[in-house]
């Protein structure tokens, strides 16, 4: 039993060991930036098209209501010429308006109520997304000075046939004298 126990702990930290050299963390960071940005481009695009839809809608309700206002003046006039039936058509008409104009302001609501939510959101998806950009700076940062002690210590490495030479010459004259 105890082998078997010591082979499969074996067995999962090799695993282990295979998954972390896999899952870089500079490419992690990358791939995490890079799906941050795609989501605050598509939060910004929902964002604008909310905003429009928002103007639109104030648009309507403003002009419902210049309607309803010429409604009301439409039946002061139905009222004094003593035109019920003609009364009772616009009374509908100014009942619609009103209802539709209550739709709107709901819709209206919501909507402005969606915004700041949203507008929340990407705001603190930027600071985050900002975060991990200082993050893949900070290892690019390392990757470089990385690569430049590499490059120093390979330039340190490299021994020329002249230096061969002349260390064989010190090394035989050094064991003659002996």
């Amino acid at each position: 039993m105890a082998l078997i126990r010591r082979l499969t702990r074996l067995f999962r930290a090799d695993f282990h060991a295979v998954l972390d050299r896999v899952e870089e963390p500079e490419i992690l960071l990358r791939q995490s930036i890079r799906e941050m940005e795609e989501e605050l481009v598509h939060d910004e695009q929902d964002c604008r098209r909310h905003e429009r839809e928002r103007e639109h809608l104030s648009k309507r309700e403003s002009e419902l209501r210049q309607s309803l206002a010429s409604l009301g003046e439409e039946l002061d006039v139905c009222f004094a010429a003593d035109k019920e039936d003609l009364a009772r058509s616009l009374m509908r008409r100014k009942l619609e308006t009103e209802r539709s104009i209550q739709l709107l302001s709901r819709r209206h609501e919501t909507l402005v109520a969606r915004l700041d939510q949203l507008s929340q959101r990407i705001n603190e998806n930027r600071s985050r997304y900002e975060s991990m950009r200082q993050k893949a700076e900070l290892f690019d940062q390392q990757d470089r000075e990385t690569d430049a002690e590499e490059a120093w210590s390979v330039a340190d490495v490299r021994i020329r046939d002249e230096d061969v030479e002349v260390a064989l010459l010190k090394e035989r004259q050094r064991r003659a004298g002996k």
